[in-house]
């Protein structure tokens, strides 16, 4: 007997991943990592002061799966912290949908594959979103983590 692809943690991971290279890297131009807590990302020849890190944490498969992550937002040279307000209103305008009656984004949730195309499954509903203050670091880096809880149907 194998897992449902409705509670795989691969399938939760990688369509999250997808969504937010997507939407961040590809459409806004902002770097992205994932699972790297505060660190800046390396990249040859080119300073980096606005990224977006994604943690995945804690995932409660069961019918209703939830998966939390962590998203930091973070720049750096940003004395007044202006463009970390945007950066953070740049996130926040993914997470929430406007067009629908609740405001709640569905984030396409799929079945992974490495080589063959990827099969649409549901959605992850972004059910909650708690963003922190601004906080800084000891290397003058400014963030806001923005805590949020996603729900899906999965078969257990």
């Amino acid at each position: 007997m194998s897992l449902d692809p409705t509670a795989r943690r691969a399938n939760f991971k990688d369509s999250l991943k997808k969504f937010f290279v997507e939407q961040l890297e590809t459409g806004k131009g902002v770097e992205l990592m994932f699972d790297k807590s505060l660190s800046t990302p390396d990249l040859i020849s080119k300073t980096v002061n606005r990224w977006v890190n994604i943690d995945i944490g804690d995932i409660d498969r069961s019918y209703m799966s939830e998966i939390h992550i962590d998203i930091y937002c973070c720049t750096r040279k940003d004395p007044e912290g202006f463009r970390l307000a945007q950066l953070t209103d740049t996130v926040m305008e993914l997470l929430t949908d406007a067009t629908t009656t609740d405001g709640m984004k569905r984030i396409p949730f799929y079945r992974s594959h490495p080589t063959d195309a990827w099969t649409l499954l549901g959605a992850f509903l972004v059910s909650e979103i708690i963003e922190s203050r601004e906080l800084e670091s000891v290397d003058e880096t400014k963030y806001i983590i923005m805590s949020c809880l996603l729900r899906t149907a999965s078969k257990i």
